[in-house]
């Protein structure tokens, strides 16, 4: 696994998560992300489709993309691990960090699970 975040993506704010389904069809969503040591944090809904889909195959694309999730840049292969709920609070650090949004309790309020994912 690789120990650094491309550059690329690390700048963006927002980042298209391509996820596979058990047909190999791949599903883009663009997604807010936080960094820490090499890896990128996601947070999500656990009923989520891209969730389930991580659950089946934790291979994953990441490319730089708009808020509409339109790709800007290129794409990179990296593998996603959904974490356990001691974690979170390192996820969601990560994140708060870079979004003064995530901050707002009300906002993100079912948000239960997070990601965290590894570039290889």
């Amino acid at each position: 696994m690789a120990d650094q975040v491309p550059p690329v993506i690390g700048e963006q704010k927002y980042i298209a998560l391509t996820t596979f389904r058990k047909n190999g069809a791949g599903v883009a969503t663009p997604v807010w992300f936080g960094e820490n040591g090499g890896k990128l944090y996601v947070m999500t809904r656990s009923d989520m489709g891209k969730v389930k889909r991580i659950r089946s195959n934790p291979q994953v694309k990441l490319a730089p993309c708009t808020i509409r999730g339109k790709v800007t840049g290129p794409e990179f292969a990296a593998q996603a691990r959904i974490l356990p709920p001691e974690e979170h609070a390192h996820a969601r650090q990560t994140i708060n960090r870079k979004y003064w949004m995530a901050r707002l309790p009300l906002i993100w309020s079912q948000t239960d699970t997070y990601l965290e994912i590894s570039f290889l």
